[in-house]
């Protein structure tokens, strides 16, 4: 038995309406799974969202973790996953000890897999099984793949709830797509190629034509009996239909730059991707500079500072965000060159103790801001408790904390090279796609 969702008709085209509802439907899911959702006493199915990850991807290696627009390719889905509100564990799946590292700092658990399903040669449906057998708890399979980073939480939700809600015992992620098929032939016999979905005699329009749908491979859901079964005996299947926009594929190196440009307006970003930025903190050593000191003949201390990242600082400010620079007890420069740093930056500078939360935090109540409303970019593990705390935080490519915490935006430029003034576009960036109320409804649809 075949059923489909219709994008444009049912609650998935609700969700794309009513972007606004979106915080809100979250919290009613996270209310939900804490209630008791799919745990042993509640009788209910336990769901786990699984993503295949392996080491040895021969197109782009190890693209799995690769930065996609400042997050690591596997963390927006992760993110998605987690934030979903309706699986009761996130698991990746992979061979490789940097993927496994990436996947438990996203927040993510990990499964080892053995060698036996590692190979160039095994299948997922292989590598899932060996999961469930491990997994005597699981009741559902949530396998969604980690190339595909414009997956939203609302489309796990809506798609679940056909199996939970339902009764379906396989539903499945397509696209609909207006492309016109022809058969390969041997050129070498001269035979006519023929298409099984287009009269050349009446070709018809775009907006007369309601396309096919194919399989866009953001995810498969199952339940456990029928991949026991090696998915030979599946019952009620169904499809879950997704917006082209939402369709987003990487295989390839030519892949990427396209990804990045469609994840940038279509991703999701989480929960904070609403909350307005008033407040933005910067560590000086390990940020704004590259944490080198020079000497001068005459003894004298000097340090270096980006004209690009004074930039960044100044277009922050044109936006009413409020910039201070922030250095530690232990900070090697000296008072006065941060002093001149900050002039020379054009913003405020607290110097001490500030990295501690405390600190932090009176600086937040003298301006009655909320966390959410505090961007963060440090360097070293001492910057950890605040960019655990705030609403959005960066790091440098080359921060050494960059490996200890999933961070919003990972920068492609290394500290005192333009890392800043990145982060600054990305916080402008966000802010401009929570304050405007143009959402994927003005999209062209019949020509996207």
């Amino acid at each position: 038995m075949l059923d489909f969702w219709d994008p444009l008709k049912k609650g998935h085209g609700v969700c794309v309406r009513f972007w606004a509802m979106e915080s809100h439907r979250c919290a009613q899911a996270q209310a939900q799974v804490s209630s008791g959702v799919g745990s042993p006493s509640s009788g209910l199915p336990h769901r786990a969202a699984l993503i295949l990850a392996r080491g040895g991807s021969k197109g782009i290696p190890l693209k799995n973790i690769k930065n996609l627009a400042g997050v690591p390719l596997i963390g927006w889905v992760l993110r998605a996953a987690l934030d979903s509100g309706v699986v009761d564990s996130v698991w990746v799946s992979t061979d490789h000890d940097e993927i496994e590292r990436v996947a438990k700092v996203w927040g993510a658990k990990v499964h080892r897999r053995s060698p036996e399903v590692s190979n160039d040669y095994s299948s997922s449906l292989e590598t899932i099984q060996e999961f469930i057998r491990l997994r005597p708890e699981v009741d559902i399979v949530c396998h969604i793949q980690a190339t595909s980073p414009c997956l939203h939480p609302h489309h796990i939700r809506d798609a679940l709830q056909m199996i939970t809600g339902q009764g379906y015992d396989y539903v499945f992620s397509v696209v609909r797509r207006h492309q016109f098929r022809w058969e390969e032939v041997d050129k070498k016999v001269g035979k006519n190629p023929t298409s099984p979905n287009i009269d050349v005699a009446h070709r018809p329009r775009r907006q007369d034509w309601p396309g096919e749908l194919y399989e866009n491979g953001s995810f498969y859901f199952y339940k456990r009996k029928d991949l026991e079964n090696g998915l030979t005996q599946l019952g009620k299947i169904a499809y879950y239909e997704m917006l082209p926009e939402h369709s987003v594929d990487i295989d390839v190196d030519i892949d990427w730059p396209v990804a990045e440009q469609r994840v940038l307006r279509f991703g999701y970003f989480g929960r904070e991707e609403k909350a307005a930025v008033r407040l933005f903190l910067c560590k000086v050593s390990g940020c704004l500079t590259s944490s080198q000191i020079y000497t001068s003949v005459s003894g004298e201390d000097l340090v270096a500072i980006n004209a690009r990242d004074v930039a960044g600082v100044q277009m922050l400010k044109r936006e009413d965000i409020e910039v201070i620079l922030i250095s530690s007890v232990n900070e090697l420069l000296s008072r006065a060159l941060l002093e001149k740093v900050s002039q020379q930056a054009g913003c405020g500078l607290r110097i001490g103790d500030q990295q501690k939360g405390l600190d932090v935090k009176r600086l937040m109540e003298k301006r009655k801001l909320r966390w959410d409303e505090v961007a963060f970019m440090g360097s070293e593990a001492e910057d950890v408790e605040i960019l655990s705390k705030v609403g959005l935080n960066g790091v440098p490519c080359d921060a050494p904390v960059a490996d200890l915490i999933a961070a919003k935006y990972t920068c492609q430029r290394p500290a005192g090279h333009g890392a800043v003034r990145e982060f600054a576009e990305y916080i402008l960036m966000l802010k401009k796609k929570s304050s405007s109320h143009v959402n994927q409804d003005h999209i062209d649809r019949a020509n996207f």
